[in-house]
């Protein structure tokens, strides 16, 4: 399908665009920017407190460790604070080692014996103390009087566990915030990597988006859609859409009246829906050709499919039911033609011979003539009147008799015919009665003895319908074949399409749950077996079951 031309956009300087793949490619640009930042964010924020938390935890590790060290403890007890005690160089040297912002020794006023500024010493310390020297190990963020700093407090304790003073030790929080700061860019760089991966992914996902929706604005595709679905709703032809895997996908107004099926049908594969034949072989593709036939109940139906690029198809179904009938109408009507034709001679050759027996005064022997003449006619329609009851019939008999009989072709009834009146579908009988003779006329038009033979027998409310011809015959593998759409072994007629007669005959006795058959005949020819269950109507109380 061609796209629409594009609707009068205009240029647009400023606003969302348009088309369905620029507004997905932003959209999606927008989401991974969005989920990129947030997860970077997410990232950042533990980093900084698990930062903090190490700062921390190395700090209560070197007080936990200079608390430790031999004489400290008893140094506090004996010894007075002092920048050249043994507490200060230790203190100094435990301080240079790790890198640790200071290392304060204290006693339990909270007066310092240690302090990177040897002038502090023997003041008390700038934050309470009293965690520490009560026995509890703490662990903190907080200002001093070098600043800020995470900060690990632990007791000292001296000879039998007391607690004689505290050592607390703090690591410089410019350190710790520089370390984040050193992160940040390498985060960064795997953020933005991960943005352009994402950027470039949904780019190329927009380009296969915009060349599947042939760069259309979404109010294309909407306007699309709608007239989509007015279109296949409004036409009076059938469309069927089917997926790669034989299911329907669409079923139009007219295709479900044609095919006799519901909008249920649609998602279903068309062997659940439809019966198997040769409709079913049609829609599904495995007969192949232009202007298809098939029978769908009393429709003749005519059948295009065309292949879609994701394996699936679209079949469009046109009706031919009244085409056909007009067709065979044109045929019969060609047929009588052909026989008041041939009659008008025989009719004048008549006239003829009655009018040279009056100029010759022989006039009981033109009296025996018209006598002769009219009686053969009336016995004929007399006998098919007297063994067939029903008027639409036995018309059609008389007629095909007639018509047979000027193809060379006799035509009689069998022994033994006998219908009643009591046929619930004459016009369906017809139909049944008119296609066989029909093909039996065909059949048997220059053989040897030509003739015909049409059985009817009542049982009940079963008809049974015997067509007998003096034909050529049918060959047993054909037997199956010959009830499909399409065979024929006839020449085309004027309506361009023959193979319809024996399917339509086929479809009528299943619609009333009968059934038809061919078999090969004695002496040669074919014989046509229609049988008919619930053909007849329930005898008359009047007349006591009798005819």
């Amino acid at each position: 399908m061609n796209a629409p031309p594009h609707s009068d956009r205009g240029p647009r300087r400023f606003g969302w665009p348009q088309r369905v793949f620029s507004q997905v490619l932003l959209m999606q640009l927008a989401i991974i920017t969005g989920v990129t930042v947030l997860v970077t964010g997410l990232f950042l924020a533990p980093l900084s407190a698990q930062l903090d938390d190490e700062a921390m935890r190395r700090a209560l590790a070197i007080a936990q460790s200079t608390a430790a060290q031999p004489g400290i403890a008893e140094d506090l007890r004996t010894t007075e604070p002092s920048a050249l005690g043994h507490v200060q160089s230790a203190a100094e040297e435990i301080r240079r080692s790790t890198g640790a912002e200071y290392v304060v020794v204290m006693d339990r006023r909270g007066v310092r014996w240690s302090h990177p500024e040897a002038d502090r010493i023997g003041e008390v310390v700038s934050t309470d103390p009293g965690d520490a020297l009560r026995g509890r190990e703490v662990m903190e963020i907080d200002s001093g009087t070098l600043g800020r700093s995470a900060r690990g407090k632990v007791p000292l304790r001296g000879p039998g566990d007391e607690v004689v003073g505290a050592v607390s030790v703090g690591i410089e929080y410019d350190s710790v915030r520089a370390r984040l700061l050193g992160a940040i860019p390498g985060l960064l760089a795997y953020a933005g990597t991960a943005l352009a991966v994402g950027a470039l992914a949904a780019y190329l996902i927009s380009r296969r988006l915009q060349r599947q929706t042939h760069d259309l604005a979404f109010s294309d595709i909407s306007a699309l859609l709608t007239e989509r679905e007015a279109m296949l709703h409004s036409i009076r032809e059938g469309v069927v859409a089917l997926d790669g895997t034989g299911r329907i996908r669409l079923l139009n107004d007219e295709a479900q009246r044609l095919l006799g099926l519901g909008p249920e049908a649609a998602g279903r594969p068309l062997e659940e829906v439809l019966a198997p034949g040769r409709t079913v072989d049609v829609l599904a593709g495995r007969v192949v050709g232009d202007d298809l036939l098939a029978v769908q109940g009393s429709r003749v139906l005519l059948a295009n499919r065309m292949e879609t690029d994701d394996g699936g198809a679209v079949v469009t179904l046109r009706d031919r039911t009244e085409l056909e009938h007009l067709g065979r109408e044109l045929d019969s009507t060609t047929g009588l033609i052909d026989a008041l034709r041939a009659q008008d001679h025989e009719h004048a050759n008549r006239l003829h011979t009655l009018l040279g027996l009056l100029e010759l005064e022989m006039h009981e022997d033109a009296m025996e003539f018209v006598t002769e003449v009219v009686g053969v006619h009336r016995a004929t329609a007399e006998q098919v009147t007297e063994k067939v009851r029903d008027p639409l019939l036995a018309a059609l008999l008389v007629g095909k008799a007639t018509v047979a009989a000027e193809r060379g072709v006799s035509l009689r009834l069998a022994p033994g015919t006998l219908l009643p009146d009591r046929v619930i579908d004459p016009r369906g009988l017809v139909t049944v009665v008119g296609n066989l003779v029909d093909n039996a006329t065909d059949a048997a038009a220059g053989s040897q003895d030509a003739r015909i033979e049409v059985g009817l027998r009542a049982e009940g409310r079963t008809v049974e319908l015997r067509v007998r011809d003096s034909g050529p015959g049918i060959a047993p593998e054909q037997h199956a074949s010959i009830f499909t759409e399409g065979w024929s072994t006839k020449d085309l007629p004027a309506h361009g399409k023959r193979g319809l007669g024996l399917p339509l005959v086929r479809r009528l006795a299943e619609r009333q749950g009968g059934s038809v058959t061919v078999s090969g005949a004695d002496g040669g020819g074919a014989v046509f077996t229609v049988v008919l269950p619930e053909a007849l109507g329930a005898a008359s109380p009047t007349t006591g079951g009798k005819q």
